[in-house]
């Protein structure tokens, strides 16, 4: 007899070879077709858990950073519609800017045309709508699921219009003013910069000293007891890396508290800080000097300076933040061209100068540098000085410098009239920093980021100088140029966006739009002209807080949880606080969870255009989106995580053996009726009992998990129990018992129903990670279970079944484990040495005194200790002279069913060449063609 075809051999359609790549595809295509997020949507629920969108930018493919951030979100919320609540998701897109807008003027450049305003935004419009959508299938493919047939866009007219009444309220609310200060300004893309567009880059910039001629000495400070001064040979140095700022020079600023000195530099006398003199003297060249005089800085008030280059007076001034740090302890002061110059030229009265275009040029105001872009300047500059003997020295410099996060060029200082938001209005800044605190944040450093970008943070430059994106919708009157800040207009602004769409605001007179009669409330003038500068594209999304969540139904405000990279502290987590608390006067999140940077296997920031990035499609396309997405579960997501080739086969090795521990589970499962079948606890295999003790503690530590964004835990766990206890233990030892036994056997029953309920959590578990496969796999599991969800997606957690805890069960099973590893040790010198052949045909003899007591406990039940220990038979000597592990050939015969050596061959004349239990099984079966053995 062909003993293999009485076997209940394994047998499954949940193959072996993955195959992702072509798997997965059907898989979103199903989902569609069932409208399975439409369901979850339906379904009852124990409330809602709303994890808002931070809209991508629509511009260029998805990249592996895209990826990580989509898959964490995703655990999110289809972890949490597994714990009973309705979770909707709306994806969003930022689709306004800078970028968009240039790459689309380069495309009319192309073909040497020059839109109008119009025509450049409706390219704009359809570049941006374009990208959305092959994004969205990007996400769609990486298994994201949400409501993609109806995301959010940054640039729809309904989300503007809302957009729009946004800021009516900040401006009713006395939020919004017009104002001129030094902003970060970009030459090349000629616009204002907010603080979470500027990234800092080492530069190399020109190092000067230069000195100032004295012009007005009140005080007498130049006055020595020695010798004759001549007012002449009188002067201050200053340094500065930025020698194209001298032409805006109208003051230098000292410490009040520093003490500063003059020195005798034959001929001349110089002014500097006391603490900063010797490296002056040194850098300037100077050998030896004498003091002549020494005074506080609050004494200095009073004295006036020469500029180098122009006719035109440099007034001193005291300022607290000049440090002794480096320089010399007097510093220029520009007000047009810095944020703390302004502030000290608006308190001191300096006059403020500005003489650089918005395109990089000096301008009439620079004298005989008109004309000339900043680099050319700033040589022409230091050639100037030098020149006129006021440069007393040069180097370079190498420092951290502010730089446009969008074409990477260098920043400069540069005072306009701007649109501002003012963080400190009504202890706004205050607010926001005290409602920080009652905001979950993960990592917990998430706080004192929020705090220091909040705390330190300037007022909000709202208005840039482009034309694609939401217009600022402020009437100024032509007589005073008094701005109407008031929500009445801005909302007359958000309905005619409403009606007639965005690039109404630039297409319609402003007569046409304000309600007739309207008259300017400082000087009742009648006659208006709109703002032609856009809306920051951090406003688009922070407002989004509003916009999103207040009007689509689902949602609601404020979100249980924002999710993104940790840069957004500074970006979208900062914009959307300003905005919350400045309409709503409450955070806008109740938890805050970001991830790190993408970095090569090598530690470098992956950049495509430095070669180190990895396109996540790529990944798909040979992988799978279930490998990418498991990878995204076992790394720190909240440190900058390292990805690449040998890190995906890395995984992708960890899903195989993941994979192979279900379809082992699945392949088991064969004539097996979850609801028929299964057996009480009573009647389950001790060993049986204990596997499903343990899959407990894994749905406590999974569930647990996925509650604290630690999705590691649930990597560990599920990947730990498939490959430790699973695979290499509890699977391996009870292939004997679900091969050989009867089909209805208790034993085999027994063993199918721990089998069930080990598969259906373990899947159930894995489905927020493994999305495809957990499904596949799911499909497979209702053969066993007609009564489960349609979807795996549709089901909830299991629950952790505390009647299940049994302390001495576990302690007793923690002994057979560690007896085991004696065991399988003396079983391979065994079969080293040639004593025995496979482990599976030894006797077990297993002497104890202390150690082994475990042995003792099982010896009424030797069947299934020698089940547990995987070999043909078990002896126990109790109460020996030592612990000990002996190996020897089983005594019998061998079974060629079942391949034990036993000693009840032939106990059935009918089957003289099997054992016993073989015999007891064949009898009664329906013989029939089998698949072979599916092995781990």
């Amino acid at each position: 007899m062909d003993y293999s075809k009485t076997l209940n051999l394994p047998k499954t359609d949940f193959a072996m070879k993955a195959n992702l790549p072509d798997r997965e595809p059907p898989r979103l295509k199903h989902w569609q077709e069932i409208d399975l997020y439409g369901q979850l949507m339906r379904r009852p629920s124990k409330g809602k858990f709303v994890l808002h969108d931070g809209p991508p930018y629509a511009n260029g493919h998805i990249h592996m950073g895209h990826a990580l951030n989509k898959a964490l979100k995703d655990f999110v919320v289809r972890s949490r519609a597994m714990m009973g609540y309705q979770t909707p998701y709306v994806p969003g897109w930022d689709c306004h800017g800078m970028p968009i807008e240039n790459k689309v003027r380069e495309e009319f450049r192309k073909r040497k045309e020059a839109p109008t305003r119009e025509a450049l935004r409706q390219a704009c419009r359809a570049w941006a709508a374009e990208w959305v959508e092959v994004q969205k299938e990007d996400f769609k493919r990486l298994g994201v699921t949400g409501d993609w047939d109806h995301p959010y866009r940054t640039m729809d007219h309904d989300q503007v219009a809302r957009e729009i009444r946004v800021f009516g309220e900040l401006a009713e609310k006395g939020f919004i003013y017009r104002g001129l200060k030094p902003v970060m300004w970009c030459t090349r893309d000629e616009t204002a910069l907010a603080e979470a567009e500027i990234e800092y880059h080492d530069h190399v910039s020109p190092s000067i000293y230069v000195r100032f001629p004295l012009k007005s000495d009140p005080n007498g400070v130049f006055t020595s007891d020695v010798s004759p001064v001549d007012p002449a040979n009188c002067y201050t140095i200053i340094w500065t890396t930025t020698p194209w700022t001298i032409p805006a020079n109208t003051g230098v600023a000292v410490s009040p508290d520093q003490d500063y000195v003059v020195v005798r530099v034959d001929p001349d006398y110089y002014l500097v800080a006391k603490e900063l003199l010797p490296q002056t003297m040194e850098a300037i060249g100077a050998a030896q000097w004498d003091e002549v005089n020494e005074v506080k800085g609050e004494e200095l008030l009073g004295l006036v300076f020469q500029h180098p280059l122009f006719d035109r007076a440099s007034r001193l001034i005291t300022a607290d933040y000049v440090t002794m740090d480096t320089g010399t302890g007097v510093v220029h002061t520009a007000p047009g061209h810095g944020r703390e110059d302004y502030m000290s030229g608006v308190k001191w009265g300096l006059p403020i100068i500005n003489p650089v275009s918005p395109n990089g040029h000096f301008t009439e105001e620079a004298g005989q540098f008109a004309g000339m872009r900043l680099g050319e300047g700033d040589a022409a500059v230091r050639a100037a000085l030098r020149e006129n003997g006021a440069l007393l020295h040069e180097e370079e410099f190498t420092h951290s410098y502010p730089h446009c996060w969008r074409c990477n060029s260098p920043l400069i200082f540069r005072a306009t009239v701007q649109w501002f938001m003012s963080i400190d209005h009504n202890g706004h800044r205050e607010k926001a920093l005290e409602d920080a605190k009652g905001v979950q944040w993960v990592p917990a450093e998430g706080l004192n980021r929020i705090n220091a970008m909040v705390g330190g943070r300037p007022d909000w430059c709202l208005s840039r100088q482009r034309s694609w994106g939401v217009g600022i919708p402020v009437f100024i009157c032509e007589e005073c140029e008094e701005p109407l800040l008031k929500a009445a207009p801005i909302n007359a602004v958000a309905d005619l966006v409403d009606r007639e769409g965005s690039d109404a605001w630039f297409n319609v007179p402003a007569e046409q739009i304000l309600p007739a009669g309207t008259t300017c409330p400082k000087c009742g003038a009648s006659k208006w002209r709109k703002d032609t500068d856009i809306l920051d594209v951090w406003f688009d999304s922070g407002s989004t807080c509003r916009t999103v969540m207040e009007y689509r139904p689902e949602l609601g405000f404020p979100a249980d949880l924002y999710l993104e990279g940790s840069d957004q502290h500074r970006g979208w987590f900062n914009a959307s606080l300003m905005v919350a608390e400045g309409t709503k006067g409450q955070a806008p999140f109740k938890a805050v969870v970001t991830n790190g940077w993408m970095l090569d296997e090598q530690g470098r920031t992956m950049s495509k255009s430095k070669g180190t990035g990895v396109s996540p499609q790529d990944i798909i396309k040979k992988h799978g989106a279930d490998t990418l997405r498991l990878w995204v579960s076992s790394t720190d997501f909240t440190e900058d995580v390292k990805f690449g080739p040998k890190i995906v086969d890395q995984v992708a090795d960890a899903y195989r053996k993941i994979r192979n521990t279900v379809r082992f589970l699945l392949s088991n499962l064969g004539g097996f009726d979850a609801t028929r079948d299964s057996v009480s606890r009573e009647q389950m295999r001790e060993i049986d009992r204990w596997a499903a003790l343990r899959l407990q503690e894994v749905i406590t530590e999974c569930v647990a998990g996925y509650n604290a964004y630690e999705f590691t835990r649930v990597y560990r766990a599920l990947y730990g129990f498939c490959t430790t206890e699973l695979s290499s233990f509890y699977l391996d030892v009870l292939k004997d018992r679900l091969y050989a036994s009867a089909p209805n056997s208790v034993e085999r029953r027994s063993a199918q129903t721990a089998l069930y309920k080990i598969a259906e959590a373990l899947i159930l578990l894995a489905a927020p990670v493994l999305v495809f496969t957990a499904e596949e796999a799911w499909q497979e599991l209702r053969k066993s279970n007609a009564a489960l969800p349609e979807s795996v997606h549709l089901a909830l957690f299991p629950e952790a079944d505390d009647s299940w805890r049994d302390d001495a069960l576990k302690a007793g099973w923690d002994r057979v484990l560690a007896l085991r590893d004696d065991v399988n040790k003396a079983l391979e010198e065994a079969r080293t040495s040639g004593a025995i052949g496979k482990p599976i045909e030894a006797r077990v003899t297993i002497s104890e005194r202390e150690r082994y007591s475990v042995a003792q406990a099982m010896a009424t039940d030797m069947e299934a200790l020698r089940e547990a220990l995987n070999v043909s038979q078990v002896v126990v000597r109790a109460n020996a002279d030592e612990d000990s592990v002996a190996v020897a050939p089983a005594e019998g015969g061998k079974c060629p069913r079942c391949w034990l050596i036993k000693t009840d061959i032939g106990a059935d004349p009918e089957l003289p060449e099997v054992c016993a239990r073989c015999s007891a099984a064949i009898s009664g079966m329906n013989l029939g063609e089998t698949d072979e053995q599916i092995a781990l």
